[in-house]
């Protein structure tokens, strides 16, 4: 038993209560682990623990994290548990410590921020990290109070978010309320009852490049090189001369397969900047692969490097992602926003040493020089070596690519360094990129929309397509002055297939080169679903030729795998957007006994998206997310938020700061997919216009013990009764166990009313009809209530209400959708269960159901008039 966890042992009987003992093995991770378990104890709190030192630090935070910076949650620092804990699910038996359920809530990686180490600040009282969790991300801080509290017997500290992209302003909290297990899926009610499945035990981020690999938790990419035999040196003596201003780079050659014989080492190939490093007599200078000095971009790496002796070193600048990975989006923005200090500098040859030339040498010579160097005189934080592998160059691809890199370089062992590009360096790619130029820049109703890009290839520059995602807000306001200091008044295009001027389209002078990402290339010589990752200031536009990648299938070089972090491989392309983890099961089964998988869905969207886009159009849509299915976590997103696909439209609404999302073209169904957004929930308005009533959804959801043909009934009679108050109706199925009763509502001054005039309405049309048969029907949402009865359920008609969208597929079992129906249907034996993702499709194509649909719109207004007549009547 280690001292650390004396109180923890003491505190508990393990005869009585199944926690773990400190005796239970843990296996060793690469990463600190970090839990967070809701607690349903004496007070309902939730407990943070971050690994270090070989135990959890803990902390019971009585409200809960919160994700806004604004609130400052008590946290009472409790005893070190086990890393065991971190598996711990269950209830803890009344009258033991700490007795009631305990839910694994979220758990993930941290990692600490700041130069200190997480002991000191922890000794200092002002732990500053990052954490990595299924529902929390992002910075945050804990602050040590004084110790006022229950006479210094406790250690009170305070958790608070820190301000980053993961932040929220206001109701900070909601992410709380998910109730559900990230390890089982259980609520708390059931773990509590004993019921559902057991947690999966904490997955380990561990996975290695190659066999003798390893995952360095503080420097990121990291590997353990194997004893290589060291080539025999040829006895002569390395030349002396004056270190060069500048030395022109070595360049690699693309390959489709890299080398997997003996005569070659591999490294990963670094999504960055290639520099290189000149250090003379403390002064340190930094220059792009063409010569330019960019020391003064990147002070903090010239800094750490003012410490080594005179060289030059050839390396790559790199920011790196929470998983340790490089990140070149990242790398711009750090440049854009002149935050560079925490990028890192990947050193991989020397080319001199002191005033000893070393390009003449054999590679492995020159890197064990530099490994050299680095050990005696760098931190291996800012300043890192680059370690090689060799193994066969098919493995370390393959391991690359299961990591989601960019690929890897492979170098011959006894090759000198050549400037330019040479047969002794290779590159070898996980995933299609390229460098462009951009030739112009297209919009959409004055909202940039796409740019069109295109290489040089002998004397013409040649178009090679469209750039039309992976622009944020931020990228794009970083973007358009640029585009628009380089516009030219024709087009610089040239040779077969240059475009014409279409309408939205500015044409640039050919200077610009960015980073893109595309699926492949089509036959023409097009880029498929090409995704824009940045501007490169670092490389001359009239050096940007035509790259294929890698071609894994033709070569049989390892393709990528699904991995823990992120994976890049086994795409599918459905309306030109790219599907990842297209064979994921959505759905146990349609109804048939055949999972649903993520490609399934973005099919079933391309097959009735032309039906469906007219009732979502103009209007703010919400999603229902499931992106590991229908049995696993699920949440409702209604804003747009990071890396939201710019094929969804944003719009404003009067009193929220946050852009909602909407859906205005088929593509954007299959950017939902990708997301694994299943149910679509559009709000009621008028097509561009949220403040105006659309039209009238009555939901009719029976309680238990109420039959189907009970609710068939129902949808017949409010159809009857407003046909008598002038409004056309139209029925469909919601997915579930109900109907929707749908109602146009006609626009302009004279026919339209506001939000609450039209939920008063909508009330009132079904209190008649629960007046009217209060043993059938009933407007209370009360359960209790509704036992034998149909709640007619006219809340579905406010201002920011939702209904499930026509066609829309439910995020339940079965994957049923929501189908239209013609008024001939709606009779005894309808079967809703019959409509799936599977059926529906075929089905649509025989139907008449919701014909005449925009020219039904009828006069609410008017409607109000005759309900309130029939009233005086009455």
């Amino acid at each position: 038993m280690t001292s650390k966890l004396q109180t923890y042992r003491a505190k508990r009987d393990f005869e009585k209560t199944k926690e773990p003992g400190d005796d239970v093995a843990v296996a060793a991770s690469n990463r600190l682990r970090f839990v967070i378990q809701k607690h349903d104890a004496t007070r309902l709190h939730y407990d943070l623990r971050l690994e270090l030192d070989g135990v959890f630090k803990s902390w019971a935070v009585t409200k809960g994290p919160s994700l806004d910076p604004q609130d400052k949650r008590l946290a009472v620092e409790v005893e070190d548990h086990p890393l065991a804990y971190g598996d711990f699910e269950g209830t803890i038996p009344k009258g033991e410590y700490g007795g009631g359920t305990v839910q694994l809530w979220d758990r993930g990686y941290w990692e600490p921020e700041g130069k200190l180490s997480p002991e000191r600040q922890l000794e200092k009282g002002d732990l500053k990290f990052t954490l990595h969790g299924e529902r929390l991300h992002g910075s945050f801080v804990l602050v040590r109070m004084r110790r006022d509290r229950d006479g210094g017997k406790r250690t009170n500290w305070l958790l608070i978010k820190h301000r980053d992209e993961h932040a929220v302003d206001g109701d900070g909290e909601a992410v709380l309320e998910v109730d559900t297990s990230v390890a089982s899926g259980r609520t708390m009610a059931a773990i509590a009852a004993g019921k559902g499945k057991s947690p999966k035990p904490f997955l380990l981020a561990k996975d290695v490049l190659a066999p003798d690999a390893e995952w360095d938790s503080r420097k990121g990419l990291a590997a353990r090189q194997r004893s290589a035999p060291q080539k025999a040196r040829s006895g002569r003596k390395a030349p002396s001369a004056e270190m060069p201003a500048f030395i022109e780079p070595q360049l690699c050659r693309i390959v489709e397969r890299p080398a997997n014989d003996a005569g070659w080492v591999h490294e990963i190939k670094f999504d960055g900047y290639r520099i290189q490093m000149r250090i003379e007599a403390g002064k340190v200078t930094l220059k792009t692969r063409k010569g330019l000095d960019w020391t003064a971009k990147f002070k903090a790496i010239a800094a750490a490097a003012a410490g080594l002796p005179d060289a030059i070193i050839d390396g790559e600048i790199v920011a790196l992602d929470s998983h340790g990975s490089p990140d070149f989006a990242a790398l711009q923005a750090a440049l854009s926003e002149q935050k560079t200090d925490d990028l890192v500098f990947f050193a991989f040859d020397m080319l001199f040493d002191g005033g000893t030339d070393l390009r003449e040498e054999p590679l492995l010579k020159r890197k064990e020089q530099l490994k050299t160097c680095l050990a005696q005189h760098a931190d291996g934080v800012v300043l890192r070596y680059v370690e090689h592998f060799e193994t066969g160059g098919d493995a370390v691809l393959k391991s690359a690519c299961r990591l989601s890199l960019e690929g890897i370089v492979s170098k011959a062992v006894d090759a000198p360094y050549v400037s330019g590009r040479s047969d002794s360096w290779t590159k070898a790619k996980c995933r299609a990129g390229h460098e462009v130029v951009i030739g112009g820049w297209s919009t959409t109703a004055g909202k940039f929309r796409s740019l069109l890009v295109g290489v040089y290839r002998g004397s013409h520059f040649v178009y090679i397509g469209r750039v039309g995602t992976g622009y944020s807000a931020a990228k794009v306001a970083t973007l358009l002055p640029r585009l628009r200091a380089a516009e030219a008044a024709k087009s610089p295009f040239t040779g077969v297939g240059a475009p014409k001027r279409d309408p939205g389209v500015t044409w640039l002078k050919p200077e610009l080169v960015a980073e893109i990402e595309f699926a492949g290339w089509t036959g023409d010589g097009m880029v498929r679903q090409a995704a824009f990752k940045g501007l490169r200031d670092d490389k001359p536009a009239e050096e940007v030729e035509t790259e294929r990648p890698a071609d894994p299938e033709a070569t049989q070089t390892p393709t990528p795998q699904h991995s823990l972090s992120r994976s890049r491989g086994g795409r599918a392309d459905v309306m030109g957007v790219g599907i990842s983890h297209p064979d994921k099961a959505l759905w146990p089964d349609a109804e048939d006994g055949r999972p649903v998988s993520k490609q399934e869905l973005a099919e079933y969207f391309a097959a009735v998206g032309d039906w469906m886009l007219p009732h979502i159009k103009g209007r703010p849509c919400s999603l229902v997310r499931a992106p590991d299915g229908v049995d696993g976590e699920m949440f409702f997103q209604r804003h747009a938020g990071m890396g939201t696909s710019n094929l969804f439209e944003l719009v404003r609404v009067f009193g929220d700061k946050k852009p909602y999302l909407q859906i205005d073209r088929i593509e954007a169904l299959a950017a939902a997919a990708q997301v694994g957004g299943i149910e679509l929930h559009p709000w009621n308005c008028v097509p561009g216009d949220p403040e105006v009533p659309g039209r009238l959804v009555f939901d009719l959801d029976p309680g238990p013990c109420v039959s189907f043909d009970d609710v068939i009934d129902a949808a017949v009679q409010m159809r009857e009764r407003l046909d008598a108050l002038g409004l056309t109706s139209f029925c469909k199925t919601t997915g579930g166990k109900g109907l929707h009763v749908v109602a146009p509502l006609a626009s302009g001054r004279r026919a339209s009313v506001d939000w609450p005039a039209a939920k008063n309405f909508a009330r009132a049309v079904c209190a008649e009809l629960a007046n009217d048969q209060p043993s059938r029907y009933v407007v209370n949402m009360a359960k209790r209530l509704r036992n034998g009865r149909i709640f007619l359920d006219y809340l579905r008609n406010d201002r920011m209400a939702t209904a499930v969208a026509p066609l829309s597929p439910r995020a339940r079992p079965g994957a049923h959708a929501s189908m239209p129906l013609t008024w001939s249907q709606v009779k005894a034996g309808l079967d809703p269960s019959r409509y799936t993702i599977r059926t529906v499709p075929g089905l649509l194509k025989k139907t008449k159901a919701w014909e005449g649909y925009d020219d039904a719109a009828g006069s609410i207004v008017d409607a109000i008039k005759k309900l309130g007549k029939r009233a005086e009547a009455a």
